[in-house]
Order: C-alpha cells, then sequence, then structure tokens
C-alpha cells in the first residue's frame, strides 16, 4: 500500500464525517444541500478531506434520497422514522456508497459505516449499522453469501 493509498483513505474517512454531520443538519434543517456544502467549506477546515467525496455524498444522498429510503425500509426492524438522525445518516452514507460508488469495495463501505455509528452512535449501534448494510451489499450482489460475519 503506497502512502498516496493511505492518505486517499484518510481523506475518504473525513469526507465521511463530514458527510454524516452535514446530513444530521439536512435532516434537522432539510436547507439545501448545496447550502450545507457551502456553509461547511466556509466554516470547518475541509483541507484534510476529500471535498469532492464529501459534496458528492451530500449532493447525491439528498437528490436520491427517495430511493435510498425505498430501499432501507426492507431491511430494517422498525419504520425508517423511528431511526434517529445519526444513525439514518450513516446508513445513508454506506448504501449510497454500495450503490452509487463501484471505485469503493463494499467492505469498505461496510467498515468505514461501522466506524462511524462507533464514534457517533449510539452504544451497539455500530452492530446494527453493519447488519443492515451487509444485507444490503448481499442483496444488491456487491457481496458474497459469507458476507455476514
Amino acid at each position: 500500500m503506497t502512502n498516496r493509498t493511505v492518505t486517499i483513505r484518510k481523506d475518504r474517512s473525513r469526507s465521511r464525517r463530514y458527510a454524516m454531520q452535514a446530513l444530521y443538519q439536512w435532516q434537522v434543517t432539510r436547507g439545501s444541500a448545496s447550502g450545507i456544502v457551502s456553509e461547511f467549506l466556509e466554516d470547518r477546515d475541509l483541507a484534510a478531506a476529500d471535498v469532492g467525496h464529501f459534496r458528492n455524498l451530500l449532493q447525491g444522498i439528498v437528490a436520491h434520497c427517495e430511493d435510498l429510503d425505498h430501499r432501507l425500509e426492507p431491511l430494517l426492524d422498525r419504520p425508517l422514522g423511528q431511526l434517529d438522525p445519526v444513525a439514518r445518516g450513516i446508513l445513508y452514507i454506506g448504501l449510497y456508497e454500495l450503490l452509487h460508488c463501484p471505485d469503493i469495495p463494499w467492505r469498505v463501505a461496510l467498515a468505514e459505516s461501522v466506524k462511524l455509528a462507533k464514534t457517533f452512535g449510539g452504544e451497539d449501534s455500530y452492530k446494527y449499522v453493519n447488519g443492515v448494510l451487509d444485507r444490503a451489499a448481499r442483496d444488491l450482489g456487491r457481496a458474497g453469501p459469507a458476507a455476514s460475519g
């Protein structure tokens, strides 16, 4: 693994963290994605993040929210609206990457979402996130039958 590969991974990890925070804000305020992107670019130091990936995640998730909701609902054990905005945002990021970022391996999308849940979610939310996204990856054909562990 080269230093550039490690840097890209760290940049994308930071992008996901910022995207999760921006998605939380979007869910609470229902502001425009472009307005939230602009606000984040002004108010936060995103120099260490992959700004393109941050922008792609936020704008893509907002644009495809209805489809993401439709795809998530059958994977959940409760109505989507009962999930807290943090868990919902993390699931959006993971599912969006599974659907729209073929350059990101499914295992990376899952691992990064689990990492976000461990950092920002409730005590065991990472287990829930892992289970839902693992099932989504299998349903989408991105993971083999032994994906769930």
